[in-house]
């Protein structure tokens, strides 16, 4: 179709793929919190992968396991099954399987005796879970929380790229930074919010 863009068609393909395995899913009664299960598992595979340094495979094992982060809600919108604990369920096995992937490379860096890149990702996972709970704590005492911009999807789009264009150090440079820089942002925003409420 004229003046249709590469990007654009891709992003129709890739929404049809995953329509097509929401629909599959759904069709067979599969539990939306086992999904979120069958993630957690492949990704534990991928930071095995990281552990010994075969990135480009553990980018792909990674970009596989993404898919059933991505289906696991839309399941439950489709069957009637989104509840309140598959949210905290899918929220917290989210972070434990961010922590095992960001484990994986510290093992990989420990294991090159390459120190500062292993403390590069222990920063990342410091600035990860931080970010994290920054948004959870802060929408306890105000409406909401979402400056800054390196979520969980874009963490694992770094992850991916860093993995296959094998530039993990620089990805992991990205995501120490922009991360922590996010709970700066939010701490910040919190600490304005909370000052405009005491004053109103």
């Amino acid at each position: 179709m004229p003046g249709t863009s590469i990007s654009g068609i891709l992003g129709t393909i890739g929404k049809a793929i995953l329509n097509a395995i929401v629909n599959l899913f759904a069709a067979l009664h599969v539990s939306p919190n086992i999904l979120t299960l069958i993630g957690f598992v492949i990704n534990i595979f991928a930071a095995v992968l990281l552990a010994m340094g075969m990135f480009t495979l553990a980018g792909l094992v990674v970009l596989f396991a993404s898919i059933f982060d991505m289906v696991d809600g839309e399941v439950a919108r489709r069957t009637g099954r989104v509840t309140k604990f598959g949210a905290f369920f899918d929220s917290v096995i989210d972070r434990y399987s961010d922590m095992v992937l960001l484990l994986g490379l510290v093992l990989w860096y420990a294991k090159l005796d390459r120190i500062f890149y292993a403390f590069l990702v222990v920063m990342s996972l410091i600035g990860m879970i931080m970010t994290s709970y920054t948004r959870a704590r802060a929408e306890s005492l105000i409406s909401a929380c979402k400056v800054g911009f390196l979520e969980r999807p874009e963490r694992i789009v770094l992850l991916i790229i860093g993995c296959l264009s094998n530039r993990m150090g620089a990805a992991m440079w990205v995501m120490a930074a922009l991360s922590n820089w996010t709970v700066i942002a939010r701490i910040c925003y919190t600490w304005q919010e909370t000052k405009r409420l005491e004053r109103a």
